[in-house]
């Protein structure tokens, strides 16, 4: 294959030198410029060179996890991202992604009325210098953490130094990490990077995809303008438009309210959540507008607007359609039909944006000649203008090179405090931005889990002291004196022998869960009739795992991104009113699927219907099941699940090492206000005995092998009858007759239960089926390490039952029908 540098490398004299991925990531062009003739073509940025959506993200993406590395989990907390316009916004984007939390804002070259200036730079080599600084958030740059700047290269460094210089001296900071995808410094620009650090102060770091640097031979401008004037002179090549234009058709894309369409007045993890919550939906309708023959496909953003288009194209990649992704721009740039020449054709259009400096030319390179049967483009409300709709307009322009164009229009975001000015686009009011709930808590900061896998509509109690004895505390929940959700039981740390009994659990169950994942998550698929993919909303935290692995499941089966959040639930006190509110405010109600690990007795199943129910009667959004999806059903309480045998799921044998390090969730007034979501620890403490991550990759890794044998068993589900028959409540309502507890809350049914009252509980006997054999492994460990006693048992329904000793319930007895003592 010829190098796209190979036609300017030819008759300039330049090369590039350095790492050898540099020629697959560059290629060169010229431009009349009478600063620098050539021009670094990238082929991984989705600027000039359409690319595959996934190859764009993770490309800032992996830049983002490799800035994470350098700066380490506290500081990376703390880090503010600032990408550059226009090259570099999606660029800026996907390493803020990469660094999980850190707010994102890019420069701009579009003033906005009303909006205050934080700061503002030159661009040395550029066409077009000025670029400006415009958070909403006037405190957005103003704190001491981390700031990391991302430019697509970093050449002689000056455009990154000047914005260092000019934000230092109004917001000194201690660090500052540069990165871009390639580093091509000269030999001497590269001291020039420990000198400034010395000058201002602060450590200077720089991360870089690949390092290589640009030999120019003497007179390179001179010549490079000579080549450009010549070229300029001889007719434009552009590939014959179609006979007949293509059709141009827009589609409405459901953009919520107040949702920024980038980081122009920043973009933080709250934003980002809420836009990874409705891209599906927006995916599919494009999707959908697209039909099913939409061929070879190609997303077009729009010069800033960079990073919603590419995250649109992924998705839309994502539903099998072959998408390519690229973008407009305001650099003019030689196009010449070679190989070895990276622009191979130029569309030039009118500007469609009203831009401060007046009218102007705009382009669109190698899309034209690209082979798209269909074109998306994708602009914000302020670029909808007459000028994009003309018959000499960008839309007209690439109707003429694709059988259909699909315009996508995405409102423009003005900041509350620039409404005021009569901007066409107004967000949310300020006294809606200020009862906006938290972000959710994301790994690593919070969890294990990557943050991808899972959002925690909780809040962080790691710092409050929670732990109680577990007799003190069993003492005090069954005299009525505090509430189990009050307070934590101290974290059990297993011995080695038990360890050892979960890793051998884990490989001998891994394929039995496998399947009973598959089996619930294609029933969950099969039964969604929303035009939106589901939403899995786990309630933490044994919930959790298993809507980790049914994401994992539809990501690898279907190639469905479902996100997927855990919320609280507490019996006696209902799911987390603010997390409902939460999900309604980014999703469909009706796309949610509540996730559990397993059923009991029902308690939590009835719980969440009576909350659900009082939450709609208090005024909050209806749409919401109270049906529950889960691993396991030996209660037969529920209608969705993967199995109703009661057998060993490895992640009940262990609390929070084996569900990302948390706890579980806790409900106290002192701690959660009306506004708050519940809350619940980290114990980062315990990152060396944790397995949460060695049990879904364990499970993960039997998906292929059970397909077949899920594909049979959902196909049989969906046709039999699967309403509850309630069979385990009756059971547990005639074992707590029988011996003697009045009371259902503490007859705790199943493997999984009857652990949890082993581990955190104090447990009085144990009920085992009688003849049980290796699921039931672990609780006679755990039994014999606390000295409970083991019952075998007939005609029980489930494996095994916990009983939670009733000393402390008012006129108690045991089965031989006296008072049981409490000492």
């Amino acid at each position: 294959m010829v190098w796209s540098g190979t036609w300017v490398a030819q008759r300039l004299g330049v090369e590039l030198v350095g790492d050898a991925q540099l020629n697959e990531m560059l290629g060169l062009a010229l431009r009349r410029n009478p600063k620098r003739a050539h021009l670094l073509v990238s082929n991984v940025l989705g600027k000039h060179v359409p690319q595959r959506p996934v190859t764009v993200y993770m490309a800032g993406r992996d830049l983002g996890a490799r800035v994470y590395e350098l700066l380490g989990e506290v500081e990376a907390a703390r880090a503010v991202v600032l990408g550059y316009a226009e090259t570099a916004t999606g660029l800026g984007h996907s390493v803020a992604d990469g660094l999980a939390l850190a707010p994102y804002l890019h420069s701009t070259r579009r003033p906005v009325d009303g909006v205050a200036q934080a700061g503002g730079f030159e661009e040395s080599h550029s066409h077009a210098t000025s670029h400006l600084l415009l958070p909403e958030d006037p405190e957005l740059l103003a704190g001491d953490g981390p700031l990391v700047l991302v430019d697509d290269e970093f050449s002689t460094g000056n455009t990154v130094l000047n914005t260092i210089r000019d934000l230092h001296a109004r917001y000194p900071r201690d660090r500052y990490v540069i990165v871009a995808l390639v580093d091509m410094r000269s030999p001497e620009d590269q001291g020039r990077l420990d000198a400034f650090a010395a000058e201002i102060g602060a450590r200077v770091d720089l991360v870089a995809g690949a390092a290589g640097t640009v030999r120019l031979p003497e007179g390179v401008l001179e010549k490079g303008q000579a080549i450009v004037a010549e070229q300029e002179a001889l007719p434009l090549k552009v590939p014959a438009q179609r006979s007949a234009p293509g059709t141009v058709t827009r589609v409405e894309l459901g953009w919520p309210e107040g949702l920024p369409d980038g980081g122009r007045h920043g973009f933080t993890p709250r934003h980002r959540v809420a836009l990874d919550g409705v891209l599906p939906g927006m995916g599919a309708r494009i999707a959908e507008a697209l039909g099913e023959g939409a061929g070879r496909t190609l997303v077009l953003g729009f010069e800033e607007l960079m990073y919603t288009p590419l995250r649109l194209a992924g998705v839309i990649g994502g539903r099998g359609v072959d998408v390519f992704y690229s973008t407009t721009t305001r650099s003019p740039v030689l196009a010449v039909d070679d190989p070895g020449y990276a622009i191979r054709t130029r569309l030039s259009f009118p500007a469609h944006d009203n831009p401060a400096d007046g009218p102007g030319t705009r382009y669109a390179y190698n899309v034209a000649g690209g082979g798209f049967d269909s074109i998306v483009l994708v602009v914000d409300s302020v670029a909808d203008t007459p000028e994009l709709h003309a018959p000499d307009g960008l839309l007209a322009r690439l109707a003429g090179h694709a059988r259909q164009v699909l315009l996508a229009v995405i409102p423009s975001y003005v900041p509350a405090s620039a409404s005021v000015s009569g901007s066409a686009s107004v967000p949310a009011s300020a006294s809606e931005r200020s009862r906006m709930l938290p972000e959710p808590l994301r790994g690593p900061a919070f969890s294990s889990y990557a943050p991808d896998e899972v959002g925690w509509l909780l809040q962080d109690l790691s710092d409050v002291e929670l732990e109680a004895p577990t007799e003190e505390r069993e003492e005090a929940i069954q005299s009525g004196g505090a509430h189990y959700a009050e307070s934590l039981p101290v974290e059990y740390q297993p011995s080695e022998q038990y360890q050892d009994l979960f890793k051998a659990a884990l490989d001998t169950s891994a394929a039995r869960i496998a399947q009973a994942v598959g089996v619930v998550t294609e029933t969950v698929l099969a039964e969604h009739t929303g035009d939106t993919p589901p939403v899995l909303v786990s309630l933490a935290r044994a919930g959790t795992p298993v809507g980790v692995l049914m994401r994992r499941w539809a990501q690898h089966r279907h190639g469905l991104d479902l996100p997927h959040y855990a919320v609280s639930i507490v019996r006696g006190r209902g799911i987390d009113a603010n997390a409902l509110r939460y999900l309604a405010a980014h999703h469909d109600p009706a796309a949610v699927v509540f996730v559990d690990g397993w059923t009991g007795k029902g308690a939590i199943t009835r719980e969440l219907a009576q909350a659900i129910e009082e939450f709609e009667a208090a005024g909050g959004a209806t749409g919401f099941s109270p049906e529950i999806a889960v691993l396991a059903d030996p209660g037969s309480c529920v209608r969705t699940y993967g199995t109703r045998e009661d057998f060993l799921i490895p992640s009940a044998c262990l609390n929070s090492t084996v569900s990302g390090l948390i706890s579980r969730t806790v409900l106290r007034s002192d701690l959660v206000g009306a506004d708050d979501f519940h809350g619940a620890k980290f114990y980062r403490e315990l990152l060396g005995a944790d397995v949460s991550g060695l049990f879904l990759d364990t499970v993960a890794a039997c998906f292929d092998e059970v397909t077949e044998a899920v594909d049979l068993q959902v196909k049989e589900l969906l046709v039999a009858d699967r309403a509850p028959t309630w069979e385990g409540w009756a059971a547990v309502e005639r074992i707590s007759e029988e011996y003697g507890i009045h009371d259902v809350n503490l007859v705790k049914p199943g493997v999984g239960e009857t652990t949890r009252v082993l581990l955190r509980r104090v447990p009085w006997k144990i009920l085992a089926q009688r003849g049980a054999g290796a699921d039931l492994d672990h609780v006679r460990l755990l039994a014999e390490q606390r000295g409970v006693p083991v019952e075998e048992v007939d005609d029980l329904p489930y494996t095994c039952v916990g009983l939670i000793h009733p000393r402390f319930t008012r006129g108690a007895t045991g089965a031989d029908g006296k008072a049981v003592d409490a000492k």
